[in-house]
């Protein structure tokens, strides 16, 4: 038994595997459809993490407003929102943020440096500042605390390093991953995964649960072999 959320990643991306150009504008590249599976997962979830990169991009969080969703949730005893959980080392983040005007319950999760400045202010109702020898975040160990919390079920909404760490440490259980119908190209430009990289006979493997079709957008859903 896992002692730490189930984990799925939620991604739309281009045909050629971007999630954002070469100049990280937000990805608003989605359709109406991609938006609406997202919130879907997302009001399944009982928490969404990303990192401040992503935060950084869009300025928000796609908050649940769906009303059968919210009907879903209420019904089944849960907050009207999933927790938005903000996961990065520095937690240099700009107060000003539309996102913290948000009507969604705020956690961050840092290190005991990055907490510094968020304390005893009001933007997070929870702050998790992670001890650790060398100022990076065990994500291993913050999820086990996740778990301890009442999180059983989490959704990683990026970025690209966050994700790839996380695949690293074995802490993905499963994507989805909508393909869109552009190229964005760019040598620069952000992938699902990033970090180092995995050679080929290391690589995560992948089994194919589900693909569904919606006009010129495939929805793929794996889940990762162990």
């Amino acid at each position: 038994m896992q002692h730490r959320p189930h984990t799925t990643v939620v991604l739309a991306m281009s045909a050629d595997g971007k999630i954002a150009d070469f100049r990280r504008s937000p990805a608003r590249f989605g359709s109406k459809t991609d938006k609406a599976h997202l919130e879907k997962q997302i009001a399944a979830s009982d928490a969404v993490l990303f990192g401040a990169n992503t935060l950084r991009a869009y300025g928000t969080t796609l908050t649940v407003s769906n009303p059968q969703l919210l009907q879903q949730r209420i019904q089944a005893g849960k907050p009207s929102q999933p927790i938005h959980i903000v996961i990065t080392h520095t937690a240099h983040l700009n107060p000003e943020l539309r996102f913290f005007q948000q009507p969604v319950s705020r956690w961050l999760i840092t290190t005991k440096t990055g907490a510094l400045f968020w304390q005893n202010r009001p933007e997070f109702e929870r702050i998790l500042g992670l001890e650790t020898a060398t100022e990076k975040i065990d994500i291993a160990v913050a999820l086990q605390h996740l778990l301890t919390l009442d999180i059983a079920k989490l959704a990683v909404l990026g970025g690209g390093e966050l994700i790839a760490s996380m695949l690293e440490l074995e802490l993905i259980d499963e994507l989805w991953l909508t393909v869109c119908p552009l190229i964005l190209g760019g040598a620069s430009a952000p992938t699902p995964v990033e970090g180092r990289g995995f050679l080929s006979q290391v690589a995560p493997q992948l089994q194919l649960m589900e693909v569904r079709t919606f006009e010129q957008e495939v929805f793929l859903n794996y889940r990762i072999r162990r």
